[in-house]
């Protein structure tokens, strides 16, 4: 591994050091190519689309924005990758919540690498009727609006509908696969990696609609400020952890005689372990009910009109009830999702099994006890930290009288996100080849 030039960041550097490895740097140019090959794919759109309808639908309309941000800007042009790999992200949250609730999926992942291969084949599976129902639901949706027309499957609407549905279904399950090349022949989680991609690409324009709407020069470092401020907490909250000793016995031979040693390391817990989860889904349930409030705002029945603006005034995005709620869902959600992924873990009868001990805590159930403790009490700093960054637009927004989209703070926890996690992959790399030429 070369020397780090002074001042050079990690990232920056390790990307420098990739580059005069041959394996390394056809990693990387891979992974590059994988990603023009997905922007090239969100430019192709469904046939039978008002593009300039649908660019007046979303200046005001936060469900399409939230769908807009996984598919990477496809979906401001109804492109065939318009869901991007969205239902392939629910189907995956689907079988994490199944596995601790069903026996035999429960067995399954404790089988190891293979057990894995086969959720990961359900997980697939699954993917392809919920982009079917995605999709068909957001032509419904798009039809309502004026966007689309003839979409349903009775009379001559049923061949076009099929037909749109089906290129949808095809742009996700390629994009899926393209995320898997990606793992499998790049650098970092594919399907992150291309995730990232499509919120980088639609950045500059999200960025500029929030500054150059407002001419409010003091306003505009307020709000540089406040977004640098908001990626240093993002990394900090994301590379926290909280390290748990554990001990080791192990047993040697010396001289003909059984030798008894001790090992130590520590267990990593960390403070965030739910990541960007609960953000999509309180930010999913925030969503719909403004979203069909405002369906039935011009109905006939003046109760469900009146009801109908009551609830759209509740989730508008001016509202104290939407982001104290929203706050709220947010920090809920960290906490279920915490458990059921630590739960999976089932860290202490790991440990047990391969004779680790936590020094001071039996092992066995009280061992399980204590990590449900101290994962209960880090997850308070995890989840509130989730919370401020849901709430982040608004009192930004409030502070520099500059409109802060809804869904950046959530944008620029992916993207730190992603790029920590590729650079720890990518440090992963050089360390190994760095050791393969010592044992040379």
């Amino acid at each position: 591994m070369r020397a780090e030039a002074p001042g050079r960041p990690r990232l920056i550097q390790a990307m420098v050091d990739a580059l005069h490895l041959p394996d390394l740097r056809q990693r990387l140019l891979f992974t590059f190519a994988m990603l023009v090959v997905f922007r090239f794919v969100a430019h192709i759109p469904v046939p039978g689309v008002d593009l300039a309808e649908l660019q007046r639908l979303f200046q005001g309309n936060q469900l399409l924005g939230m769908l807009d941000l996984f598919s990477g800007g496809a979906m401001r042009n109804l492109s065939i990758a318009a869901m991007g790999v969205y239902p392939y992200i629910t189907a995956t949250i689907i079988m994490q919540l199944l596995v601790p609730v069903i026996p035999r999926l429960q067995a399954m992942a404790q089988e190891g690498e293979i057990g894995r291969q086969r959720i990961n084949t359900y997980t697939h599976w699954a993917t392809v009727p919920l982009a079917a129902l995605q999709g068909y639901s957001q032509l419904i949706l798009l039809q309502r609006a004026g966007v689309v027309a003839g979409v349903g499957f009775t009379g001559a609407n049923l061949t076009p509908t099929v037909a749109m549905v089906l290129s949808m279904v095809a742009g996700t399950v390629f994009l899926v696969w393209l995320g898997e090349l990606i793992t499998e022949r790049g650098i970092g989680n594919g399907v992150s990696i291309i995730i990232f991609g499509g919120i980088v690409a639609t950045l500059p324009q999200m960025a500029g609609q929030a500054f150059f709407a407002t001419i409010n020069p003091g306003g505009l470092m307020v709000f540089g400020v406040l977004g640098l401020a908001t990626v240093a907490i993002i990394v900090i909250f994301t590379v926290a952890e909280r390290r748990v000793p554990v001990q080791y016995a192990r047993s040697q031979f010396r001289g003909g005689r059984m030798y008894r040693a001790a090992g130590s390391t520590y267990l990593p817990l960390r403070v965030n372990t739910a990541g960007m989860i609960p953000l999509i889904f309180a930010l999913s349930i925030m969503i719909f009910p403004g979203t069909v409030a405002s369906w039935f705002v011009t109905s006939d029945v003046s109760f469900i009109a009146n009801a109908s603006r009551v609830v759209r005034d509740l989730f508008d995005l001016s509202s104290w009830f939407y982001w104290t709620l929203y706050f709220s869902l947010t920090v809920g959600f960290a906490f279920f999702y915490t458990m059921v992924i630590f739960q999976q873990q089932n860290l202490a009868d790991t440990l047990q099994k391969s004779g680790g001990f936590v020094p001071g805590i039996r092992p066995g159930r009280p061992t399980a006890d204590y990590l449900n403790r101290v994962i209960n009490r880090i997850t308070w700093g995890g989840a509130l930290f989730l919370g401020g960054i849901a709430v982040l637009p608004f009192f930004a927004e409030k502070l520099t009288n500059i409109q802060a989209l809804t869904l950046s703070s959530t944008a620029l926890l992916i993207v730190v996100g992603v790029v920590l996690d590729t650079m720890r992959q990518l440090e992963a790399q050089l360390m190994l080849r760095q050791y393969e030429g010592f044992m040379r």
